[in-house]
């Protein structure tokens, strides 16, 4: 497909999806997957390289839930272990007014992020850290935590939790697979409380299960642990 084709394809992929995004959003969705397969010859990104698996199965599959939830304008998140930018980058471009942390624990990783949003003008901040170390540093700093791993819902919970304001949320992008009601004790051990459980499908037929916590107390100081004890022994 010729660019304009592509532009076309993104909008209408979105507009499958309930959501309307101008061209320019959708340009900037095209330059940033031809920027990520590039990227991706060098540096293991994703697996996932097609054009068209890329904008559902990235690009919708990351926007999608927080056209789900109400986040207010200006609202201010962190990406727990953002690997590629998921869903964070896709997320600043629907939405630009939001502010955006991406943490990872790889270097190389965190390099092509901060290429990929000089190049996007995408005005995120790029932490290279393990997310339970500066889960310490930056506690209750954040509106919402996101996440989309396939940690278990106890284990993710505890490294995205205490990033968020008591008010705040953790909002957690997850397979149909997982019971997340099972990780209700473990969550009210970090101060949150499940308020939502939705399954729904991604326009290409894929389902999708979005978990949203509210933070309703401060987490605890001990949390988060050492990722050997999180791993080891989930709350």
């Amino acid at each position: 497909m010729v660019d304009q084709e592509r532009i076309n394809f993104v909008t209408a992929r979105f507009s499958a999806a309930d959501i309307n995004i101008t061209g320019e959003m959708a340009e900037k969705l095209v330059r940033l997957c031809d920027f990520m397969v590039d990227y991706n010859e060098k540096v293991n990104l994703t697996s996932i390289t097609g054009f068209t698996e890329v904008v559902d199965k990235h690009f919708v599959d990351s926007v999608l839930p927080f056209f789900m939830v109400d986040i207010p304008q200006g609202s201010s998140f962190i990406d727990v272990g953002t690997g590629a930018g998921f869903p964070s980058l896709p997320l600043m471009i629907v939405r630009p007014d939001l502010k955006g942390t991406l943490c990872d624990s790889l270097n190389k990783r965190c390099v092509y992020l901060e290429q990929v949003c000089s190049l996007l003008d995408i005005p995120a901040e790029i932490v290279h850290a393990r997310s339970e170390e500066l889960g310490r540093k930056r506690r209750e700093c954040f509106d919402i935590a996101t996440a989309r791993a396939v940690a278990a819902m106890p284990v993710l919970a505890e490294y995205c939790v205490p990033f968020v304001k008591v008010g705040g949320r953790f909002i957690a992008l997850k397979s149909v697979n997982e019971d997340i009601t099972a990780s209700g004790s473990a969550i009210k051990k970090l101060g949150g409380e499940i308020s939502q459980v939705v399954d729904y499908e991604i326009p290409n037929g894929d389902k999708r299960r979005l978990a949203v916590v509210n933070k309703i107390s401060q987490t605890p100081t001990q949390y988060p642990r050492s990722s050997a004890n999180i791993s080891k022994k989930p709350l």
